[in-house]
C-alpha cells in the first residue's frame, strides 16, 4: 500500500492513470456495463462502488478544465427513470476533490457505448444502481516552477 492512494486504487489502475494524457477518457463503468466488447483495455474493481471510486481517482488526477463538461454520464432510455441519489453521490465525490465542476453531460446510451469504445480505459467496478456509468476526461496539471 502506498501513502495517499485510496485502497480502492489498485495497481493496474494506478498506472493506467498515470499513462493517460490530458483530454484522454475513463470510464468507470457499473456492474451490468459489456465493458470486455466496448474495449481491449479493461480494468476490474469488482466490489468497489463508483463514489468510492471516483474518490480514490480524483485524488490523483484532475478533470479536463477545456471543455464544457469533463464529466459524462449515461442518459436513461426513453421511459426509464433515474434515481436521483445517484447523480447525487457522484456529485459529491466530484464536489468534494474539484468543487466547481461544470455540470454532467448526459449521453445517449449508444452514444455513450461508442465514446466508451474510444476511451483510454474501461473499469469494471461493482455499481449495481441503474445507469451507474460515467465518463470522466483527464486533464493537465498546472506545472509549478
Amino acid at each position: 500500500m502506498l501513502i495517499g492512494i485510496a485502497p480502492c486504487i489498485s495497481p493496474e489502475l494506478l498506472s493506467t492513470l498515470h499513462r493517460m494524457g490530458h483530454g484522454d477518457e475513463i470510464v468507470l463503468a457499473d456492474a451490468f456495463f459489456p465493458g470486455d466488447s466496448t474495449n481491449s483495455r479493461v480494468i476490474r474493481a469488482d466490489g468497489i462502488r463508483i463514489p468510492e471510486l471516483l474518490d480514490g481517482i480524483l485524488g490523483l488526477i484532475n478533470l479536463d478544465s477545456y471543455v464544457e463538461a469533463p464529466v459524462m454520464l449515461m442518459a436513461p432510455v426513453p421511459g426509464d427513470e433515474l434515481d436521483p441519489s445517484v447523480e447525487l453521490a457522484y456529485r459529491s465525490a466530484i464536489d468534494g476533490r474539484w468543487p466547481g465542476t461544470p455540470p454532467f453531460a448526459w449521453i445517449e446510451r449508444f452514444a455513450f457505448y461508442e465514446r466508451a469504445r474510444k476511451a483510454f480505459a474501461v473499469v469494471m467496478t461493482g455499481e449495481t444502481v441503474k445507469y451507474g456509468n460515467v465518463i470522466l476526461k483527464k486533464g493537465v496539471i498546472p506545472v509549478s516552477r
